[in-house]
């Protein structure tokens, strides 16, 4: 089997790839940046980008199965030329969002890669992860490092947030196995946990007290207003605000399509105490930045 993975270097592609390489299939990895992506050997790296489909085709050649990162202004494109080089069945890496109100802005951009794939033809898998454990790095892993201080609005806001190999997991069986067409997966964490309960499993990891500082819904949106657009703010505080009310949903997804439990956060914390100890995080920096690669 032929597998094209696009968005290879990202949080979650990285963990596919590895997987992949290890079943022994033909994996190839689209980037823009070859000489950079440090990928596993045994991967067949070739320079492109989802954002500008005239790369593609020579990427695309021979090509059974494809796991795709969502760029929604060139999907429909993207998918149709993945359809003409005979790409038989499309992972898409979605988001949970796609479930819920169509005015948020996660939603249109991940539906809108859905419906590219679905229009395209070919046989698809939506793996739609809730809100990823990896967030916490870029949001809090900077206050935690310097003041051992988390502040943010809605301290009792619950998700089941999830570990990215995880996903990726989800992602590898999809593209491996036969019987996932027409699927569409909810990945969470195994459990719900409050903001505030968050931190603890990180000062529990460290290994040092952190504080929690519950902030007002305009002093938390001052602070996210500073990196993300309104819309994006607003969308978040609504989404905290939400979920401190009703906790986010819980699935056994994992389990079901991995044969395995889900991961906890504290295993997730255990792996990355270097990001907010300031020791380093070679498990995170190999994984990126990025909350949705």
């Amino acid at each position: 089997m032929n597998i094209l993975l696009t968005g290879a270097t990202g949080k979650v592609g990285r963990h596919v790839t590895e997987s992949l390489v290890a079943s022994g299939h033909h994996v190839r990895a689209l980037t823009r940046t070859p000489g950079a992506a440090a990928l596993p050997a045994g991967v067949e790296v070739v320079e492109g980008d989802l954002e500008q489909p005239r790369t593609l085709p020579a990427a695309l050649e021979g090509i059974d199965r494809m796991y795709l990162f969502p760029v929604p202004e060139t999907a429909h494109e993207v998918a149709a030329l993945a359809r003409k080089a005979g790409v038989r069945h499309i992972v898409v890496l979605s988001s949970s969002s796609v479930l819920e109100d169509e005015s948020n802005p996660s939603h249109q951009h991940h539906r809108a890669v859905e419906r590219a794939v679905e229009d395209s033809g070919a046989d698809w898998t939506f793996v739609r992860p809730d809100e990823f454990a990896g967030n916490t790095l870029w949001k809090w892993g900077d206050s935690i490092r310097t003041e051992s201080v988390v502040r943010a609005p809605y301290g009792k806001a619950a998700r089941a947030i999830v570990h990215e190999a995880d996903i990726a997991a989800v992602v590898a069986t999809a593209l491996l196995e036969d019987g996932h067409a027409g699927a569409q997966y909810l990945v969470t964490g195994p459990q719900a946990l409050t903001q505030i309960e968050q931190v603890g499993v990180l000062a529990e990891a460290i290994g040092r007290d952190i504080r929690f500082e519950e902030l007002s819904r305009e002093a938390g949106r001052e602070a996210m207003s500073a990196h993300m657009p309104p819309p994006v703010v607003e969308m978040l505080l609504d989404y905290l605000a939400e979920s401190a009310v009703t906790p986010g949903p819980v699935s056994d997804a994992v389990r079901q399509v991995t044969g395995r439990p889900a991961r906890t956060f504290a295993s997730w914390a255990a792996e990355h105490v270097g990001g907010f100890s300031g020791a380093g995080d070679t498990a995170g920096a190999a994984a990126g930045s990025s909350s949705s690669s």
